[in-house]
């Protein structure tokens, strides 16, 4: 998809992108011609625009995702994401609240490979592992999850971020990630109706009773978020492609059930719940 993007070039916007794509021109080496035609109307492409063009072909074959990141608006960066799958960290963190907070763990998914981190464990292989990727998916993430990240390591995250937020919301899909997965039919089984909120409780059992079960039911939380961001990026993606005129975008298959290597467990859940919420947990 990103070989057919245009608005990422000075003076072309969506409109006159689609207007392309309605006439044929696809693809950067298509516009490259110096004498198209739409319409009976012969396109001139000035030298300015054949050098962006031809800086365009370069940036991607050396895998310079940033450059087409910076060029995109924060709703239009899911065109990065088909071309380089292979690149994508899915990441979550869960924290001890919403001010100043610290992180108690991490999430990361690749497609392939979980990857969990635990404040007092394991929490600083982190900094290592995520640098190993070009593109984050998040939701919500520019305005939580990356800054939050970048205080505690005190590192930069120089990654191409997708934040599903902007993109469902192109869509129509609007609300928290809990909500955007219900209007998509994503279910999350005994973890259905778990917040942010919860997971500060469930981590101060952990704490304070070295509960291990509220630490399991945590990290399922946890790397449930990450598991699904991935079927709402690729839901997404299929969704913003599906009705581009004369443009054929092969559409990305569902992405298969993964096993999560931690249980929730409902006895912690009821009992949590029942307490700081006083009223009883109903699945």
């Amino acid at each position: 998809m990103l070989k057919n993007t245009f608005c990422h070039l000075t003076g072309i916007g969506l409109k006159k992108e689609s207007f392309l794509w309605r006439n044929g021109i696809t693809t950067w080496e298509e516009l490259q011609d110096n004498n198209l035609c739409c319409n009976n109307t012969v396109l001139r492409i000035s030298s300015y625009l054949q050098n962006e063009i031809n800086l365009s072909i370069e940036k991607y074959a050396d895998k310079d995702l940033l450059y087409f990141a910076e060029r995109l608006q924060d709703n239009q960066t899911w065109r990065i994401f088909s071309d380089f799958r292979d690149s994508v960290a899915y990441i979550d963190i869960e924290t001890t609240g919403l001010y100043n907070p610290d992180i108690t763990t991490i999430a990361l998914y690749d497609g392939n490979k979980i990857n969990y981190y635990v404040n007092g464990r394991n929490l600083d292989v982190f900094i290592d592992d995520i640098f190993r990727y070009k593109i984050l998916v998040t939701y919500n993430g520019k305005c939580f999850d990356a800054p939050i990240i970048e205080s505690f390591f005190n590192i930069r995250l120089n990654h191409v971020h997708i934040d599903l937020r902007y993109v469902l919301k192109s869509l129509g899909y609007s609300g928290g990630l809990k909500s955007c997965e219900k209007q998509l039919g994503i279910s999350r089984g005994y973890l259905e109706g778990i917040d942010g909120y919860f997971a500060v409780l469930l981590w101060n059992e952990y704490c304070s009773n070295n509960n291990q079960k509220a630490l399991e039911t945590l990290l399922a939380y946890n790397i449930e978020d990450v598991i699904n961001l991935e079927k709402l990026m690729v839901i997404a993606f299929n969704k913003k492609t599906q009705d581009i005129e004369n443009l054929t975008v092969n559409k990305i298959p569902e992405p298969d059930n993964v096993e999560i290597p931690f249980k929730p467990h409902l006895d912690v859940i009821t009992s949590l719940f029942n307490t700081h919420y006083h009223r009883e947990f109903r699945l």
